[in-house]
């Protein structure tokens, strides 16, 4: 065993083909699933790399790392999502340039709180958890703010929001 750790670069590239390899065979030949995989399973070792370098086996370690990513993966949710090349939703035939405009006005009068909750919530469309997440809010205080901060940019925009809905 040598009396120096190796430096996790050296590790990452030393074995990174060999996990991808692994996982490209865990996912049943998606190549670009596999890569994101192994990526993830190096994420996780490098956060506990000075605990994993000094272990009798970290290659060991890394393949039960990519396993587990692997299977944690398939229990997500979002394993079930499926390319295709329809969409749910048409295409807006043509932007709405005045729209845009005065909503982000409206968005701009808004105390900066507020603001960012709206373009958290609605505009990136993020759930409440993640934007309680990125805010370091509990998700209840999310929707209240998401709630208040609404009828705040209602009152904003008085009148135009009957124009802008009801052209």
């Amino acid at each position: 065993m040598p009396t120096e750790p190796p430096a996790f670069i050296d590790f990452a590239a030393a074995r990174g083909r060999h996990l991808i390899r692994t996982a490209y065979l865990l996912t049943g030949g998606d190549a670009h699933l596999a890569e994101d995989l192994a990526q993830e399973a190096l994420g996780r070792l490098f956060g506990q790399w000075r605990k994993v370098s000094r272990m009798a086996n970290p290659a060991g370690y890394a393949q039960t790392v990519l396993v587990n990513t692997f299977l944690s993966w398939r229990r997500r949710r979002s394993s079930t999502e499926h390319v295709t090349d329809t969409f749910a939703e048409p295409a807006v035939a043509a932007p709405d340039h005045a729209l845009r405009v005065t909503l982000l006005r409206a968005l701009g009068e808004l105390p900066p709180p507020d603001r960012a909750v709206l373009v958290l919530r609605y505009w990136e469309d993020r759930s409440a958890e993640e934007t309680a997440a990125v805010l370091r809010l509990s998700p209840g205080a999310v929707r209240v703010r998401s709630s208040r901060a609404l009828a705040r940019l209602r009152t904003v925009l008085g009148e135009e929001l009957d124009e802008l809905v009801h052209p």
